[in-house]
């Protein structure tokens, strides 16, 4: 696992719950907002991410939906200067994946496959993130689909609307 991307997942959850932070009128490090997607930032080392909830959550097992527990459900695009991190894509599903799995990410009928370990999941390189960034900037919706350790099926829809001004704004924000 890249060292880095842990740190943002669990800077961002030590920082509290970002699920209850992103909607919630006031937070200490949310810097902005805009639609769908809200920025926050965290020192030492210095990072900003721009991050969402999904709009809405579909979990199946045998073709059934079920009602399961999840913890946060957050798609992220990170920013971290010292470790030279610009757009980094990140999600967490809220439960353990299934060992050995993927998940894929699908923005405007392109279809991504993000590595998974523990909670978290992300694209294999740097050039993919930046291919993934793009497409959310042109997107409408991105759709994560994975499998949790328990085999249930997950599918989260996440607007895209505020991405590219979030997504800017993380950036800018940790320029300099």
């Amino acid at each position: 696992m890249k060292t880095g991307r842990t740190f943002t997942l669990i800077a961002a959850l030590m920082l509290g719950s970002l699920a209850s932070s992103v909607t919630a009128q006031e937070s200490a490090n949310r810097v902005a907002a805009d639609t769908d997607w809200a920025v926050f930032e965290g020192t030492d080392p210095k990072e900003c991410w721009a991050v969402s909830a999904p709009k809405e959550t579909v979990n199946t097992r045998g073709g059934q939906a079920v009602s399961v527990r999840r913890g946060d459900i957050l798609l992220f695009v990170t920013f971290r200067p010292d470790q030279s991190v610009a757009g980094e894509v990140s999600f967490t599903g809220g439960y353990p994946f299934a060992d050995g799995s993927t998940a894929t990410l699908e923005v405007g009928g392109t279809t991504f496959e993000l590595f998974t370990e523990g909670e978290y999941a992300w694209p294999a390189t740097p050039a993919d993130d930046q291919k993934i960034v793009t497409a959310m900037k042109r997107g409408s919706e991105a759709v994560v689909t994975a499998r949790s350790a328990r085999g249930t099926q997950t599918k989260d829809t996440f607007s895209l609307l505020g991405v590219t001004a979030m997504i800017e704004q993380a950036e800018s924000n940790c320029a300099g």
